[in-house]
């Protein structure tokens, strides 16, 4: 009896064990409650004088984080640096001359290091001042649950090959959201992140001089910025209705044939497009949600990675 007796202790004692690292391994609303209890203070205020000075981050922030999730999940690795060991994700093809707003986090984690020194990781900051970007510049909240840590080491490899493309087909496009465990439906809500923000000629001039599914007028008025051999940096608003402000009339845009990326236009023929272009309530609510589920990909947690104390480098 004795024997059996120990059996079920150990058997027991382990599955308490695994439920202790199940919850452990859960991310949560107030992770930092009582650690850092002004921490969604200060990333919002840092966050609006960052859009004060410059409407665009708010766009480049969302941009910052989605290209970070999709490269070994919510991790924080695209803010690192390159060392000797490693070629990180800031120089990878997708990534090169375009993604920005690393200065803004470097803010951010200085002041909440000030606060709350060691405890907050780079992978937290970059959530919630992707989702308050989105809110300072008319969009929607949402809750944005915490408890992540930060990467150890980044790869320019994945980013070059995890990272969408915007001359994606959409059967392309749907596979590698699959990849990361989102639907065609979060495909089309999340794109609708491109009503703020801007692109670079060399993303698009494909579309405005090759493509037939464009409002001429539309085509037109982005040659005029984008030449066809030259001015591969220079800037249009992905779109142009209300560039600064988060709404629906990213998807108006596209039922319109004026969607500026081929990634963007792919998506036409999605019911969604017409729900989304008539019913604003209806983008933000979704939008909301698949954010949340984008921030869930492969977090770190637990004892993984590290709380870095300097978003650029390993401790």
């Amino acid at each position: 009896m004795a024997p059996l007796l120990r059996t079920l202790f150990f058997v027991a004692l382990s599955i308490l064990s695994l439920l202790a690292c199940f919850t452990n391994a859960q991310l949560s609303t107030n992770f930092y409650d009582k650690t850092c209890p002004n921490l969604q203070t200060i990333v919002k205020n840092a966050m609006q004088q960052a859009i004060n000075g410059e409407a665009r981050l708010g766009a480049s922030i969302l941009r910052l984080f989605f290209h970070d999730c999709f490269v070994n999940g919510c991790d924080a690795s695209i803010l690192l640096d390159d060392t000797t060991t490693f070629v990180g994700e800031k120089n990878a093809l997708p990534n090169r001359n375009s993604v920005r707003g690393y200065e803004v986090i470097d803010t951010i984690k200085t002041n909440v290091e000030a606060a709350c020194n060691g405890t907050v990781s780079c992978a937290d900051i970059l959530a919630l001042a992707a989702r308050d970007g989105v809110v300072l510049v008319g969009g929607p909240s949402w809750a944005v649950a915490l408890g992540r840590r930060d990467a150890r080491t980044a790869s320019e490899s994945a980013a070059n090959n995890e990272i969408p493309s915007p001359f994606l087909d959409l059967p392309t496009l749907v596979s590698m959201f699959a990849a990361k465990g989102l639907s065609a439906r979060d495909l089309t809500v999340l794109s609708g992140g491109h009503t703020i923000g801007q692109a670079q000629c060399q993303f698009f001039r494909s579309r405005i001089y090759n493509e037939t599914n464009i409002d001429p007028n539309f085509a037109a008025s982005r040659r005029a910025i984008c030449p066809a051999s030259a001015g591969d940096t220079n800037l249009s608003p992905l779109e142009s209705l209300t560039p600064n402000r988060f709404d629906n009339s990213y998807y108006s845009e596209l039922a319109a044939k004026r969607g500026l990326l081929n990634s963007d236009q792919v998506l036409f023929n999605d019911p969604l497009v017409t729900t989304y272009s008539t019913n604003n309530a209806a983008f933000f609510t979704d939008f909301a949600d698949a954010m949340v589920k984008m921030s869930n990909i492969s977090p770190l947690t637990g004892t993984s990675g590290e709380i870095r104390r300097n978003c650029r480098v390993l401790n």
